[in-house]
């Protein structure tokens, strides 16, 4: 439990620029999600619409979530006719964009940095750090493909994001397959939008 909430806490904000790590796009990428995330929670989280609205536009921007849901969803994907496969992306990219807008609510007060990148192929490895507040520190590795965006989140190099959400669509699919996808999908992120805050 302790490693998950690490986690959770490490896909959400960065603070300063690590020596060595200038000039690369495939870091910079990182720097620009971690720094809209920053933003949005420096004088406290706001509310879940509110933060919503803040990182979308960088998720999108930064994530390949066509490349990504493709392998959370796995062999059933070729499936699916073009309309099943768009109606299926466009849940998991909304779920991704709200599960990390609230996930940022555990990020007020952490310590992140940027480290450096390793090329891959295709493509490259930035890993980051992240310090909690109470002084542990995990090891964050982001996976981006030859166009620097991103296609996985790894915890401490092997708890993949698209793992996880792989096995959470797995009943779905078996049951409903691309239909059972998106009502999946869209309930997980419409419970996360129907919380009320704490007062």
């Amino acid at each position: 439990m302790r490693l998950i909430r690490l986690g959770l806490l490490a896909l959400a904000l960065v603070s300063g620029t690590p020596a060595g790590a200038a000039d690369d796009p495939a870091a910079d990428t990182v720097r620009k999600i971690y720094a809209r995330f920053e933003e949005t929670v420096r004088n406290g989280a706001p509310p879940l619409p509110e933060r919503v609205a803040a990182v979308g536009p960088v998720l999108e921007e930064t994530f390949d979530f066509p490349a990504m849901v493709r392998l959370a969803v796995g062999s059933a994907w070729s499936g699916f006719t073009p309309e099943q496969q768009g109606a299926v992306t466009e849940a998991f990219r909304r779920n991704f964009i709200v599960t990390y807008a609230n996930r940022l609510k555990q990020a007020v007060g952490g310590k992140f940095e940027v480290q450096g990148s390793e090329k891959r192929s295709p493509g490259s490895v930035v890993q980051t750090r992240v310090t909690t507040p109470d002084g542990d520190e995990s090891q964050i590795d982001f996976v981006l493909n030859d166009d620097n965006r991103v296609t996985d989140v790894l915890l401490n190099g092997n708890v993949s994001e698209v793992a996880g959400q792989r096995a959470s669509l797995g009943e779905a699919l078996k049951t409903g397959g691309a239909d059972g996808a998106v009502t999946f999908l869209r309930k997980r992120t419409e419970g996360m939008l129907a919380v009320k805050p704490a007062p």
